[in-house]
């Protein structure tokens, strides 16, 4: 027993041996295993998004690693590639540990972002018109979207659209130019002869030669230019699938006339329902759209800015057109001023009569509608006779309410006689106020006359510079005397309820050339 317990003993310590040297010889040949320093946690099992990723020896390393694992990542799609990307660790001090290579690491990384990537964010193209803004998927679509804007102008596909930086913006912001290839020809052309004798000897030529009339054979009719009537901005983004726009749901959103709303300037000759069919719409649309315009009725005046709409495109078209036709026209109407007449006073001294002329022009259109036309060459085949009008030169007066307050009870025309004796005609309007109110001149004028009326009651006359006269009835006390100057706004009596009457109120006239005329058509 005593041999065999000792040759166990060797044995034992001999295995001791050997593991203590294979442990060292692992030490320093092995790289997965490393002595690592006894200073707190020296070993940390890391984590990204829940998932183990493996083991390092430092933790400083980790941004390193995820960064590098995020461009792998990145590097696999030529789009914006968003993943969640949560880091953690769990550290322990340890005296051997194993660690694992940084590239093991990265790997696993990269194959717990693929696992988790949120979205993908397309490489798209947004497209600012004005107000409107759409995305598409590429810069060929953004052209095709250009490019259909001007197909239905541009019949003969003389035209075509690129789109440049532009240079008046700090950022990268591409903007549209419209070009032809002769255009572009010429253009190389130029860089070509600009400078030299051939330059030179176009500028001694055309100093030279003089300037023959055409002949209509001798002009290119047709469509002279074309370019964009708002400014189109297009910048590079990344978006969303659901975020792009079809493109043949833009290219109708962008060409299909919108209504939009725009200003239209009262001209002289003017009426609301003129306007409304001027401009294609109803009536009451356009009473509903200006707050000013109360009804069909309400007076508008030369200058008064309203609110109509217009169909228009949301990227709107301008071209100029070269066109001969042949027409009857007008001639301009001759005006012969009269310094004794009032501005409303007119008299046509000749008729006129319409004229035939062959003419070729140069015609602006904004999308449909015409903008300017400038005549190049024009042939009479008869002459027109212009219209000539004498006209007057002086302002009129104007007329205000005689009044102030007031509640209107009756207006001008057909009525309900309100008392015996009264007419079913109302040749003025009335205001029922309280008797003793002050009863003010219209206009300036001179007193015809003051006192008893019959019908009227106490009444005033007052004729005018521009020959109208206004009335006054059953006022209770007349202040002014015939043959009185009066001014606008003076003081002329007091309301009452005298003459024909059924309550205190005022009535009030104007007359022109005799006859009883709606005051509202001219006060003020």
């Amino acid at each position: 027993m005593k041999i065999l317990s000792r040759y166990y003993k060797k044995i034992k310590i001999a295995y001791i041996k050997v593991a203590v040297f294979v442990s060292v010889i692992a030490a320093f040949f092995l790289p997965q295993r490393q002595t690592l320093e006894s200073t707190g946690d020296n070993s940390f099992t890391v984590y990204l998004n829940g998932v183990q990723v493996g083991v390092m020896g430092d933790i400083e390393e980790v941004d390193e690693c995820l960064i590098a694992a995020r461009k792998s990542l990145a590097s696999g799609s030529e789009e914006i590639v968003l993943a969640e990307s949560e880091l953690s660790w769990e550290g322990e001090e340890v005296l051997w540990g194993t660690v694992d290579d940084k590239n093991v690491i990265i790997s696993n990384m990269l194959a717990a972002l693929k696992g988790s990537v949120k979205e993908t964010l397309n490489r798209s193209y947004t497209v600012k018109i004005n107000e409107y803004t759409v995305n598409l998927a590429s810069t060929q679509e953004v052209l095709e979207l250009l490019q259909a804007s001007i197909k239905k102008y541009d019949t003969g596909n003389q035209y075509h659209t690129d789109l440049v930086l532009d240079s008046s913006r700090e950022l990268n912001v591409l903007t549209t130019q419209i070009y032809t290839e002769e255009e572009q020809e010429n253009e190389e052309e130029a860089i070509v002869t600009s400078v030299g004798i051939n330059a030179a000897l176009d500028e001694i030529f055309a100093d030279i030669e003089p300037a023959s009339e055409k002949d209509f054979s001798d002009y290119e009719l047709g469509l002279l230019s074309l370019e964009f009537g708002d400014t189109v901005e297009v910048v590079e983004s990344y978006l969303q699938e659901y975020d792009l726009t079809p493109l043949s749901k833009a290219i109708e959103e962008v060409t299909k006339d919108q209504e939009k709303e725009q200003i239209y300037e009262v001209v002289a000759g003017d009426t609301l329902s003129q306007i409304a069919e001027k401009n294609e719409i109803p009536l009451a649309d356009l009473i509903a759209m200006n707050e000013t315009i109360e009804n069909e009725n309400s007076v508008i005046r030369v200058g008064d800015e309203l609110i109509v709409t217009v169909p228009e495109p949301e990227l709107s078209v301008e071209r100029t057109e070269q066109m001969y036709y042949e027409e009857d026209y007008e001639a301009d109407i001759i005006y012969v001023e009269n310094d004794d007449w009032y501005t409303n006073q007119t008299q046509t001294l000749q008729e006129p009569s319409a004229g035939h002329r062959k003419v070729v022009a140069d015609v602006s259109y904004r999308n449909n509608e015409e903008v300017s036309r400038e005549i190049l060459k024009e042939e009479i085949t008869y002459a027109a006779v212009p219209k000539i009008v004498e006209r007057g030169t002086k302002i009129p007066p104007t007329y205000i309410k005689p009044i102030s307050g007031g509640r209107l009870s009756s207006g001008f025309g057909r009525r309900k006689a309100p008392t015996r004796g009264a007419s079913s005609y109302h040749k003025g309007i009335d205001w029922a106020t309280p008797v003793g109110t002050a009863v003010m001149a219209s206009s300036g004028g001179t007193v015809a006359k003051a006192g008893w009326g019959s019908g009227y009651g106490y009444v005033v006359y007052i004729n005018h510079a521009d020959g109208r006269q206004t009335r006054y009835g059953h006022l209770s006390k007349v202040l002014v005397k015939q043959g009185q100057t009066v001014t606008q706004g003076q003081k002329i009596a007091l309301s009452g309820n005298t003459g024909v009457s059924t309550g205190p109120h005022v009535h009030f006239e104007i007359l022109i050339g005799g006859a009883q005329v709606n005051p509202f058509d001219y006060l003020n």
